[in-house]
């Protein structure tokens, strides 16, 4: 299983205990998977809330080493 193949979803529980936990957060290949993941580590739990977590677009990736320099460059 690669890393780029999983998807993150975030989790809002009530533990067995009756404890909320807020912002767990599961990688899993889609929703199902995340979900057992969840189940096997909070065994009982009660999921109240899920929400697909949508990777971040960084638009001020830089592609090369000379767009490095000219970033750096230009902070000067």
């Amino acid at each position: 299983m690669q890393a780029h193949n999983l998807i993150k979803y975030g989790y809002r529980i009530r533990t067995r205990s009756g404890v909320t936990v807020d912002n767990l957060v599961i990688q899993g290949r889609d929703e199902s998977e995340a979900q057992q993941k969840l189940l096997r580590m909070y065994p009982g739990c009660t999921v109240i809330e899920t929400r697909h977590i949508r990777p971040a677009v960084n638009t001020n990736i830089c592609s090369s080493f000379e767009d490095v320099v000219d970033v750096l460059a230009a902070d000067h």
